[in-house]
């Protein structure tokens, strides 16, 4: 009996090649060490990322490496924005040239296929892109894309964007193993982004810190008063890169005024005088102490607005801090940023500006505590002059005067008595001039007190007049004319006092200084009047200098009547 063959076959090898079949070993090795070499790059790029730890850079860097990995000809990277909407703030692109990049305009903002992987961030793979529900379809000018894979990046549980990456090199579709090394570039690219986060926080922090001690060690100078507030709002302006501070200050929370303003040409004086803050966010955050965020300024009843003051920007979103000190919270620093500049709002920390706020306001208040000190020294050494002059130089001043009148009745020389007595007026003159004297180093803030300022000119003007015009002063004169009418009102007076000595031959000369709504400064003579023919240059000035404070100056004159000048401007 014949034994079975019982040798073993392989059905259909014997119908493969031998070429075949080595070409197909041969590919699947390369295969292997196509994703030992890929697994590699990965581990360099890991490696590599931090060595770049500025955010954008690093941004940038992971969509190169992400076209290697992948094998594909475009990539992008979209960062997700804050709010509910979760659209696309930020899209670094790798890939398009420039041209490209110009003639396809505006860059994507998270809709159709983009923002599908926002509201479901999964990896996603796609054949052609053009057939998939969401897909919008491309712009002019965008070059052709087919196969697609997006993957999200995240930083611990939330998501920060997605990576997306088209048109697969050498045609075909993105791949499984595509997919598992773009994930895990993903999961790095995360961490990596999140140390670059965490720098720039450091950075921006020790911004502010430094900040905060050059504001100190300004204030701890000679700065003072609306130059110290302005150095404040400057300095927090340029940290936090907003495009408009602000500060608002007061006794209290129902006598707050603008006071400074950065980074926009302002007529703050007018402002504060016409500006009610009332329902104000400046009121608000005095009130409750917190600070305050607004996401559209523009659109905020409490705001400022346009319309009430000229040259104020349209303005978005914007943090209100208060400037509190050991005394309580004395006004508040606002920074505000255009809708176009968004992000740089999203960047701030909140903390920041308000621990900037803190030491600033403490820093203020140990600066006015050093000026106040400076002044009561002042006062008490004008306190001491006026006792010397007063106790000494005027009691002998009265001896002597005393001592020649009694000499005057020892003899009968009508010379020597009409002398004597001469020189007795001159010492009454002089205890007057001493007097007044004593009485203007007890006025506080002499130097930038108006009242005491008219008071001198007005006596100036006596020497030339040979009487003295009357003076009177109606109104809070000290607190309501601000440093910016006080300079020209004081021309004004001067240039009037000047032409009533000079032209007006008169016998008598009033002055009268009102402080209201309006402040009004007239002077009036009794003199021979304006000639029928005269040069107005210096009425001309008193004009100008008027209307360009929003006032007027109205000159009446009667023939043999006297003069009258009324000079009038708006307190602000």
């Amino acid at each position: 009996m014949q034994e079975p063959d019982v040798r073993p076959t392989v059905t259909g090898l014997s119908d493969t090649g031998f070429d075949d079949l080595l070409r197909e070993v041969l590919n699947r090795v390369h295969g292997v060490l196509d994703d030992q070499a890929r697994w590699r790059l990965l581990l360099d790029a890991v490696v590599t990322m931090a060595a770049d730890l500025s955010l954008d850079g690093l941004l940038a860097r992971i969509v190169e490496i992400a076209t290697r990995l992948a094998g594909a000809e475009y990539a992008a990277l979209g960062v997700l924005g804050v709010g509910p909407e979760r659209r696309l703030r930020t899209f670094v692109h790798h890939g398009m040239t420039p041209v490209q990049v110009h003639e396809i305009g505006d860059l994507p903002t998270g809709h159709g296929l983009l923002g599908l992987i926002i509201d479901r961030p999964q990896p996603l793979r796609l054949h052609d892109i053009a057939q998939h529900a969401e897909s919008y379809g491309f712009p002019a000018g965008h070059p052709p894309m087919s196969s697609f894979l997006g993957v999200p990046v995240r930083i611990r549980d939330q998501v920060f964007g997605n990576l997306y990456l088209t048109e697969k090199i050498g045609g075909g579709d993105f791949t499984e193993q595509d997919q598992d090394i773009v994930v895990a570039l993903a999961a790095a690219a995360g961490v990596a982004i999140e140390n670059a986060r965490l720098l720039e926080e450091a950075a921006r922090r020790e911004k502010w810190l430094s900040a905060t001690a050059e504001i100190t060690g300004l204030l701890s100078g000679s700065t003072s008063g609306s130059d110290a507030l302005q150095a404040v709002a400057d300095r927090a302006r340029e940290i936090s890169g907003a495009d408009l501070a602000w500060v608002v200050a007061g006794d209290d929370a129902d006598h707050l005024a603008l006071r400074v303003v950065s980074g926009a040409d302002i007529d703050v004086p007018h402002a504060a005088a016409t500006i009610s803050m009332d329902r104000s966010l400046a009121r608000d955050v005095i009130r409750t102490g917190a600070a305050l965020t607004v996401e559209q300024l523009s659109q905020d009843p409490r705001a400022f607005s346009t319309a009430e003051i000229p040259g104020w920007p349209e303005l978005g979103p914007a943090i209100i801090v208060p400037l509190r000190n050991s005394s309580g919270i004395e006004g508040v620093l606002a920074l505000a940023w255009t809708p176009q500049h968004i992000a740089g709002y999203i960047a701030v920390d909140a903390v920041l500006p308000s621990s900037f706020a803190e030491q600033a306001a403490l820093a203020l208040q140990v600066a006015q505590a050093r000026e106040n000190q400076q002044r009561l020294a002042l006062f008490e050494d004008r306190d001491r002059i006026g006792r010397d002059l007063h106790d000494l130089v005027i009691q002998r001043l009265f001896a002597i005067g005393l001592s020649l009148q009694s000499t005057a009745r020892l003899t009968d020389e009508p010379a020597v008595v009409d002398r004597l007595n001469t020189a007795v007026d001159d010492i009454d003159a002089t205890i007057k001039d001493v007097r007044r004297s004593i009485f203007a180093l007890g006025s506080p803030g002499d130097a930038a007190d108006i009242q005491a300022e008219v008071t001198r000119m007005v006596d100036r003007a006596a020497g030339t007049m040979k009487f003295r015009p009357s003076l009177r002063f109606e109104g809070p004169v000290r607190t309501l004319i601000s440093s910016t009418v006080a300079p020209d009102l004081l021309a004004v007076l001067g240039e009037a006092l000047s032409n009533a000595s000079r032209h007006a031959h008169a016998s008598a000369v009033r002055v009268e200084l009102t402080a209201g709504a309006d402040i009004v400064l007239v002077v009036a003579d009794d003199g021979a009047g304006l000639p029928a023919t005269v040069n107005e240059s210096g009425l001309r000035y008193m004009r100008q200098r008027a209307e360009r404070l929003g006032g007027r100056c109205l000159v009446t004159s009667t023939p043999s009547a006297g003069t009258r000048v009324e000079w009038t401007v708006p307190a602000s």
